[in-house]
């Protein structure tokens, strides 16, 4: 392949994982490459970085393809190779990983990631096969067990150079840092050899990591949530914007017909300078009704920090959490602003959200929004309702959510799982859907554009 081909396929890659890439920064990207080349692996991949991404958070997708376009070798790497009939000796291997540890060579936890998955990650006979496993080369190795050897190690060395010793939690997170690090390079070993045999496009659109504002809020990792509530603040600033110039576009109104002819009469009938009603349009208020429960909950805190963000485009928020009954945490979303990872933990300690048991109950909860929050309706009231819409086969009780809707502005429910799953199981979507706008909100970007469409002005 190519130096051109790589280039071009790295910004395809880069673009098929929702990176926006135009052509402006595709010719900054190969400038970079004629003045940086090839020799310096680590100053072409910073520099193609600077070129090409936007934020920092592009980094989780960017590495991995960039490693794919610009591998470190091609094929078996020399020292790595599998010699026939020859038995391997794990013991020696993780011997030798847990000194390369504790000294930090990075040239030699590179050959070991090589060594490690030609020896523990190869499957399949067939010349066709895929052949190679990270996830199996790393279930064999088990590098997260070397800690307190290299521990021991570091300690040794500091000791005998005569230097400080760290503490023992900071001597324990460099190492944890270490064996991550050489977790990822075995990661990395094993899909340049897949990419090898199946083609570099296909492994870099399917086992690459998206980044975090496309993965499913109901299969997110706690890392992945952590970094999507980084993202709130920017995201909250295009919103708000967004909404801003709605709003100021809605109050110039519409055409007033009988002061516009009345004024084309001096430019003989052509109505050159259309007048315009003016309009006074007032904020509108805003009411979400949020389940808390089990996965649903990254999903609903995610949406509460976002809206709260945008609060001041709006005369009234206030923010309801169920689980299976119903308890108003405004004041808590606002207290806990600055600690926006553990809100979630600190609804579940301080709201009444939960009642007889730890399910979820839709039916229930709406009845007593209903019931209890009538006051938080009204005729300039949008509601978002958040939650899967799963009712643990109990009652999904729509006279409730009928008289919501009829005493609301409107109603739009963010249901985070895929269509397709609505009508199965437990689900009472498609009964809700009747009643309410539903929209599928799966990620972070699809919400980020239904909030900046949906969202009243």
């Amino acid at each position: 392949m190519s130096v051109p081909d790589r280039l071009t396929g790295l910004v395809g890659a880069l673009r098929a994982h929702g990176v926006r890439v135009g052509t402006g920064e595709t010719v900054d990207a190969a400038q970079v490459v004629s003045v940086l080349g090839l020799a310096d692996r680590v100053r072409l991949r910073e520099g193609l970085a600077a070129a090409l991404l936007h934020h920092q958070g592009q980094r989780a997708v960017f590495d991995p393809v960039f490693d794919l376009y610009f591998p470190l070798g091609v094929g078996v790497r020399e020292g790595t190779g599998r010699a026939p009939d020859e038995e391997f000796d794990t013991a020696a291997l993780r011997e030798r990983l847990a000194a390369a540890l504790a000294a930090d060579d990075r040239a030699m936890l590179d050959r070991l990631a090589g060594e490690a998955v030609d020896r523990l990650g190869g499957y399949g006979n067939s010349p066709g096969s895929d052949g190679w496993s990270s996830y199996q080369t790393l279930s064999r190795l088990r590098p997260e067990t070397l800690l307190a050897r290299v521990r021991a190690s570091v300690r040794q060395g500091a000791g005998e150079a005569g230097g400080a010793e760290f503490t023992d939690r900071l001597v324990d997170d460099e190492i944890r840092r270490r064996i991550e690090a050489f977790r990822e390079r075995v990661r990395t070993e094993a899909r340049r050899r897949v990419a090898e045999r199946r083609g570099t496009e296909l492994i870099a659109r399917r086992a690459v990591r998206p980044t975090a504002d496309r993965v499913d809020f109901l299969v997110a990792g706690r890392d992945q949530l952590t970094e999507l509530r980084r993202t709130v603040q920017p995201l909250a600033r295009k919103l708000a914007t967004r909404l801003a110039a709605r709003r100021r576009r809605a109050a110039r109104g519409r055409i007033d017909l009988r002061r516009t002819l009345r004024g084309s009469l001096s430019t003989g009938g052509v109505p050159v300078r259309p007048v315009l009603r003016k309009r006074r349009p007032g904020r509108p208020e805003l009411v979400l009704l949020c389940d808390v429960s089990g996965s649903v909950a990254g999903f609903a805190n995610f949406t509460m920090l976002l809206v709260q963000a945008v609060h001041e485009q709006f005369s009234k928020v206030r923010v309801f959490a169920f689980v299976n009954t119903v308890d108003e945490v405004t004041g808590l979303l606002r207290r806990g602003s600055a600690d926006p990872e553990g809100l979630g933990e600190r609804i579940l300690a301080q709201a009444a959200v939960t009642g007889w048991h730890e399910r979820s109950d839709y039916g229930a909860a709406l009845g007593e929004f209903a019931e209890r929050y009538a006051d938080a309706l009204g005729p300039r009231t949008t509601v978002f309702v958040l939650g899967d819409a799963r009712t643990n086969m109990r009652d999904p009780n729509l006279p409730a959510l009928r008289h919501i809707t009829d005493k609301a502005r409107q109603v739009h429910w963010l249901n985070p799982e895929q269509r397709s799953l609505w009508p199965t199981g437990d689900s009472a979507a498609e009964a809700y859907a009747a009643l309410a706008t539903m929209h599928e909100c799966r990620n972070a970007r699809q919400l980020g554009a239904l909030i900046g469409r949906l969202l009243p002005v």
